[in-house]
């Protein structure tokens, strides 16, 4: 068989599961057991198929008792806003601007009062440093913040 089939096998057998309940724990070792290859292989499709782009969310634990948890996302309604907010920025966010959307994010309900004022505090120049790339750091936060606020688990 080849790796190919193999791949493709192992992404329609999580599906299935995925289809029938929103979260599914796999050990990598059983799945390779499973599907006669390697764990690595397992990983691939994990790493290639299962992407947040592509609808799911990935957490990984590795050790002796490690998973692959994987679930399925639902797109949120607010998703347009979000990437309308995601676009008024690039590489840099002046905490000005930062506090005025996560003011807007509390506005429209899509943070509560108490995670705005921990995201407020976590995003402040006295946090971030003043080297100079505060605001781009800043900036890499909050598009990951927006990122995952448009994804419902």
């Amino acid at each position: 068989m080849s790796n190919h089939n193999t791949s493709d096998l192992i992404e329609a057998y999580l599906k299935k599961f995925l289809e029938e309940q929103a979260m599914i724990e796999i050990r990598r070792a059983e799945m390779a057991d499973l599907f006669d290859c390697v764990p690595s292989q397992i990983n691939y499709v994990i790493n290639t198929r299962f992407t947040v782009q592509k609808g799911y969310n990935v957490e990984s634990k590795r050790g002796g008792g490690g998973y692959i948890r994987i679930e399925k996302v639902r797109i949120s309604n607010h998703q347009s806003f979000l990437s309308q907010m995601d676009a008024l920025f690039t590489d840099s966010l002046s905490e000005k601007d930062a506090q005025a959307i996560i003011q807007k994010l509390y506005e429209e309900e899509l943070l509560t009062q108490k995670e705005g004022h921990l995201l407020l505090a976590l995003l402040a120049k006295q946090v971030l440093g003043k080297e100079g790339n505060e605001n781009k750091i800043r900036a890499n936060l909050m598009h990951a913040l927006l990122q995952r606020l448009s994804y419902e688990i």
